[in-house]
Order: structure tokens, then sequence, then C-alpha cells
């Protein structure tokens, strides 16, 4: 048994963890929180220029989209002698709230191509590894616009792609020791967030008035939850999508009696 001093100091000592997207946000957040408990970090993102987690960690520009990129990755790092042991799959575009007549062909094909198609891409050329040689653990940043209706004709069905494809690849490479699961966060202050509210196209009011929590998340909260997945306290775990949300999910359905009761107030308060 596992004493409760060391579950409560996860280590990833040892450990080589690849990050798509860690460049910025959500992945940046992994990077560094990774990378404190003891892990070995290389980023893959398409824009080096926007590093933001930690020095020490290797860094390579790759387009996820593009499978040949994702394979001379793998032979890079195979020729350094470097086998990624887990995988966290960040890499991702957002869209605009649009009409379907209103979003371009381009763009639906390119968040399809990013969002689900990369995922794909990592995971089969890492993932096939891990499989081969036997051990791995792969959390993909899926996402709540994918478990429910929304405006965004690309975007949800993209992220429900991503969960899907966790199921599946989980009952892959489960025989072969590889776990693989999800993340679903809801709305999390990252870079492409933070842009969409600047171009007046999400409302930071009405999302916090739409969560259980009545909060944003911040980048470092996912972060944790990957690491938990990752790590062996969570070895029986695989094929799940946690929703990592504030409570969003659960409070959308209290919009018709008003959303979520305001805090109560305690006696203390009062005084």
């Amino acid at each position: 048994m596992v004493p409760m001093t060391e579950m409560k100091h996860m280590s990833f000592e040892g450990r080589i963890v690849l990050i798509t997207g860690g460049a910025s946000g959500i992945g940046a957040a992994c990077a560094r929180l990774l990378g404190a408990k003891g892990a070995q970090i290389l980023i893959a993102d398409i824009d080096t220029t926007a590093h933001q987690s930690f020095e020490g960690c290797g860094l390579y520009a790759i387009d996820v989209s593009d499978h040949s990129q994702v394979e001379m990755l793998y032979s890079e790092l195979e020729v350094a002698g470097l086998h990624v042991d887990l995988l966290v799959n960040c890499a991702g575009i957002v869209q605009a709230p649009l009409p379907p007549d209103a979003v371009p062909q381009e763009l639906y094909r390119k968040v399809m191509a990013v969002d689900l198609d990369g995922t794909y891409n990592v995971c089969n050329v890492f993932g096939s590894d891990m499989a081969r040689r036997g051990r791995g653990s792969i959390v993909n940043i899926a996402s709540v616009a994918g478990m429910r209706s929304l405006p965004l004709h690309a975007y949800s069905p993209a992220k429900a792609a991503v969960i899907s494809l966790t199921e599946c690849l989980a009952a892959e490479w489960g025989r072969s020791g590889v776990r693989v699961n999800a993340i679903s966060p809801g709305y999390t202050i990252t870079p492409a967030l933070l842009d969409q509210i600047q171009l007046g196209l999400r409302d930071p009011g009405l999302m916090r008035q739409q969560s259980a929590l009545g909060t944003l998340l911040e980048p470092s909260d996912i972060a944790h939850a990957v690491a938990f997945l990752l790590s062996e306290e969570a070895k029986m775990i695989t094929g799940i999508n946690l929703p990592v949300d504030a409570g969003w999910l659960l409070a959308g359905s209290w919009a018709a009696f008003g959303g979520p009761r305001p805090a109560v107030r305690h006696e203390a308060d009062e005084d």
C-alpha cells in the first residue's frame, strides 16, 4: 500500500512527458506543474515564440495536424534516445460562435484538422510506441463544448470526437499497458479565451453566472487534474472523460429557474 505521504507528493521523476500546445495556456500550466514534480518536459507547439512554461524543457516547432511532422518529431526523439512515457494533447484552436453558413469551409477544416486530427496523429505515433513498449499514459484535452449543444459547429463536434477517440484508444491499448483519458475543461482563462472576450465574442459575467461555483477556471486547475490522471494514483482509470468546469455542465439546466442560488449567508457573516 502506498503511504499517504507519498500520495500527497506525486512524483514524475525519470518520466518523459510530451505536451502538445505546451507553449501557452493549459499546456504551459501542465508543463510547469509536471516539471516541478520531476518530469522531463518536451513541448511541441506550432508557435514557439509564445513559450511561457519554464527553463530546461525541450521545445519543438511542429504542426500536429501534419502527420508527417509528428512522425519526424518521433524520429528525432528516438535518435536522441528519448521515449515518451506520458502524453498530454493540448494543441487546439477555437472558433467564433457563428451560424453554419457564416463558418468558412477553410476555418471548419482547420478546426477539425488541429483539434481532432492533431490529437489522433500524436496519439497514433506516440501512443503506438507506448503500446509496443508496454506502458504509458495519455490525457487528451477535450472540452465541455463537446458534451453540449453550442453554436460552435466545428469546435463542438471536433471535441466530441476527441472524447470518442479517447474511449476507442483506451480499449485498443488497455491490454498493452497504456491508459488513455480525456479532460473536458470549462471556461478557462487562456490566451485564446481572453482573445474571444476582447473581441466581444464571450461575456465573462455570463460565463461565471452559468457555473455552479460562480467562477472561471485557471489553467493550473486543469493541470492538477491532468497530473492526477497521468499518475500511478489513477492506475485503474482509463477511458474516462473528466469534466473540470466549475459546475458549468450541471448549472445550465437551472437557467429556467433563475440560475444557481446565491451563496447562503452564515450567521457570522451577518454580525
